[in-house]
């Protein structure tokens, strides 16, 4: 039997889905690193950060029958709910609105958890470090302006509308931006 530290991220999440700890901490050991990086690029302030992480895994653990094992995705998919758990703390902490949607099992299903396409491509933790400076390359070729509405997009959370009122443009301007900046991304990252 191999040892858990060898062990795939897919088999690991296969064993975390028959309740395996020792799996989880492996994948704790594995992508804290990383996913602890990308929290605290958005949220700042460390403490938070690591509250976040903790509570990224505790939905590992808890949600684990949400990931769709036929993507096979692992990497992406703990990316994506790090960053939409990050994103949430950001979003409810700006607008302090009373009525903002509550924080419910289903409100965590439909927008925090991540729902991937079959289409995108796989890749391990291994591989994204090795495609890290490409990525890097890719993002330094776009305008300033297109890198800071992807930045406000991703890293900062806000919906298109909100990057519209926030630069004073229209929102069909902000959508074409990112749109725009999305298609350069592509391009710049395939041309290399």
């Amino acid at each position: 039997m191999k040892t858990y530290s060898i062990q795939t991220d897919l088999e690991l999440f296969r064993k975390i889905s028959a309740y395996d700890s020792r799996a989880l901490e492996t994948l704790y050991d594995r992508y804290s690193p990383i996913l602890f990086t990308l929290i605290k690029r958005i949220v700042v302030e460390e403490a938070i950060a690591g509250e976040i992480l903790t509570e990224v895994f505790a939905i590992v653990w808890r949600k684990i029958e949400r990931f769709d094992f036929s993507t096979g995705n692992v990497y992406a998919w703990l990316i994506l709910l790090s960053r939409n758990k990050a994103v949430d703390y950001l979003r409810r902490n700006r607008s302090k609105d009373p009525l903002s949607e509550e924080y419910t099992d289903e409100y965590e299903n439909a927008f925090i958890i991540p729902h991937l396409s079959k289409g995108i491509d796989q890749l391990d933790l291994e591989s994204a470090l090795n495609v890290k400076n490409n990525v890097e390359t890719a993002l330094n070729k776009l305008t300033d302006a297109q890198k800071y509405v992807i930045y406000l997009a991703f890293y900062e959370g806000f919906s298109q509308a909100s990057i519209a009122g926030k630069l004073n443009i229209p929102l069909p301007t902000v959508k074409s931006k990112i749109q725009i900046a999305l298609g350069n991304l592509k391009d710049n990252l395939i041309k290399g």
